[in-house]
């Protein structure tokens, strides 16, 4: 079975080419995307907010807790 749908695929395929053109901008800030990565993570944003069969999306984004370490003194 294919990890992601030809929809997810084609929404992927616009969003690299706005980023080769230098048309994509990010959502929040609105600046120009340069990263590769980042432009890919937006085509699947994209897609799943479409519908499209995407594989869940991890949490990298760093928001993740530590687990409290040993209390040092006594």
């Amino acid at each position: 079975m294919a990890k992601y749908s030809k929809k997810a695929s084609e929404k992927v395929e616009k969003v690299m080419r706005e980023k080769k053109k230098g048309t994509l901008k990010s959502g929040r800030s609105g600046k120009k995307v340069t990263s590769r990565k980042q432009a890919i993570a937006i085509g699947l944003s994209e897609a799943r907010k479409a519908g499209a069969k995407v594989p869940k999306k991890n949490d990298s984004s760093g928001t993740r807790k530590k687990k409290p370490g040993p209390k040092k003194g006594s």
